[in-house]
């Protein structure tokens, strides 16, 4: 059994496929919220979506695998890059394109 850590992680995370127009973005903001997870989502001009996901481990594997089940989402391929936390960081943002 996973435990929750006090020191947050940070995930660097880039999805494709499917995953613009298709309401990506705002999906992601919900879950991470019910998560309590922080960090931001915004979509790239090449089709990808970008995140910064931060928050317990668990939580973010979690985060995860709940975007990847999203029946109107398909995602081919998402690479994850552990990145040091924001302490300052407290919410999840959805950004607009290159912001």
């Amino acid at each position: 059994m996973e435990t929750r850590s006090v020191n947050p992680t940070r995930w660097h995370m880039l999805f494709e496929g499917e995953v613009q127009f298709v309401g990506f973005r705002y999906t992601a903001r919900v879950i991470a919220r019910r998560l309590s997870l922080s960090g931001w989502v915004k979509n790239l001009p090449d089709g990808r979506v970008e995140a910064e996901v931060q928050g317990p481990v668990v939580d973010l594997r979690r985060f995860l695998l709940q975007m990847k089940s999203q029946p109107h989402i398909r995602i081919t391929h998402c690479s994850v890059t552990p990145i040091p936390p924001d302490p300052a960081e407290r919410r999840f943002a959805v950004r607009g394109v290159m912001e």
